[in-house]
């Protein structure tokens, strides 16, 4: 009996690889040309303004969301099963959404003028943050409905929903970028993905979930359960972006703009091929953890994917970096060449990050808010000592440093932690 839900669940791990591989596989194409057209149009300047406004973006798309997408991924999956439960952890997810999407598009556009001088150094952009606003409603509510999806073991629709989500982002940027330029590699990044809630709609009408009962009445216990998904959610917004802002501020006040386009470029590179691994996780891994009640189940669940994912991130990192020419030439263009020193550094830093990535999806999965928001900010805080730290003694190079150390710390705490909680209940 264990070896057949031992084999069930190899098998349904495997299914979501190659599900969410053929839209990963599309989105690195889409990325591709994406980044070649943007790098040929801007070069690293652009780039590095182009990453400024991504953490942006990225902060409040969470916050937007109120920040309760996994929580709404672990209670579908957890009480799918149980109708009357689940409606009303729907109808509190979908109306938090609402609000706070509403709420925080109107603080968009009241201060745009001072974010776009805050975030891209000129007030002339301040429009961005207009459409940012504007469109954030629509993307929370995709987010949202995606999240359901997730969390009702959705591979197929998912995994469609986010094809068609790239190939617009990649019309959308190409087109604009023609037209505009770097203006138009801006305007994209705030808008496109609001269009999508369209073709997730058309996924979603014939849902029985999906009707006038997702707009009910408050449930307090249900929005307290999810205000700990909230908190965690936005430690995150506020640190990973932050962090990643103040460093590529650092870079830029102490050596150039360049050499910031340099680093993103090297980000980009990571987030990229980390693409296959992030996608799995959140479509299957965090619902999967988020199901399992059991101590020795879980700690099976975990070991059996470390057994998969660490062999495959370990080639993928080593064949990387013995073609680290070819990607910089097929990725970007001959002004990214110093971009070479930073591979070793990157490459070593992001195995260790997805091996405690392993690990840190228990503390969603779980509800641990405290423990999540702790570390969260520790090691976010201590990025950034070490960033800029490293960047005055030894450059940019610095910043990779900094970068592998941190998530080398990060992944002995995770082991750390976890070998103590696997001893108790979870």
């Amino acid at each position: 009996m264990i070896a057949k839900a031992k084999k069930v669940l190899s098998s349904d791990l495997i299914k979501v690889f190659s599900y969410t591989g053929l839209s990963t596989l599309i989105k690195l194409i889409t990325s591709y040309i994406t980044i070649k057209v943007v790098a040929n149009i801007i070069g690293p300047a652009g780039v590095a303004l182009v990453g400024q406004l991504q953490n942006f973006t990225a902060i409040f798309t969470t916050i937007g969301a109120g920040g309760i997408n996994n929580g709404v991924v672990k209670y579908v999956s957890e009480y799918k099963d149980d109708e009357k439960r689940l409606k009303k952890y729907l109808s509190n997810g979908f109306k938090l959404t609402i609000y706070f999407s509403g709420i925080t598009g109107l603080f968009l556009i009241f201060l745009a003028t001072y974010l776009s001088r805050w975030i891209l150094f000129e007030d002339k952009y301040y429009y961005l943050f207009i459409l940012f606003g504007l469109s954030l409603i629509l993307l929370s509510l995709n987010n949202f409905f995606l999240s359901v999806l997730n969390g009702f073991k959705e591979f197929k629709k998912f995994v469609t929903i986010n094809i068609f989500t790239n190939i617009i982002s990649l019309f959308f940027t190409i087109i604009l970028v023609w037209l505009y330029n770097l203006t138009g590699v801006l305007i994209a990044l705030v808008t496109y993905q609001g269009f999508v809630l369209i073709i997730t709609l058309f996924y979603l009408r014939n849902k029985k979930w999906f009707s006038k009962e997702l707009w009910t009445s408050w449930d307090k216990d249900i929005v307290k359960k999810y205000f700990s998904y909230t908190l965690m959610a936005f430690v995150t917004a506020l640190t990973v972006p932050v962090s990643q802002l103040l460093i590529r501020g650092y870079i830029i006040k102490e050596y150039s703009i360049e050499e910031a386009g340099f680093w993103e470029g090297i980000n980009k590179i990571s987030a990229m091929y980390l693409m296959f691994i992030t996608t799995s996780f959140s479509v299957y891994y965090l619902p999967r953890l988020s199901e399992i009640n059991d101590n020795e189940a879980l700690k099976k669940e975990v070991f059996k994917t470390y057994k998969i994912i660490t062999p495959l991130i370990f080639v993928t990192l080593l064949l990387i970096y013995l073609l680290k020419d070819f990607v910089i030439n097929i990725l970007f263009t001959k002004e990214f060449y110093p971009m070479k020193d930073l591979f070793f550094w990157q490459l070593l830093g992001d195995f260790f990050k997805v091996s405690s990535w392993l690990l840190a999806f228990i503390m969603v999965a779980k509800s641990m808010t405290k423990l999540f928001i702790s570390t969260e900010i520790i090691f976010s805080v201590l990025l950034v000592g070490l960033s800029y730290y490293l960047i005055s003694i030894n450059g940019v190079i610095g910043a990779t440093q900094s970068y592998c150390i941190n998530y080398f710390i990060y992944f002995l705490t995770m082991i750390f932690i976890f070998r103590y909680k696997f001893y108790k209940t979870i």
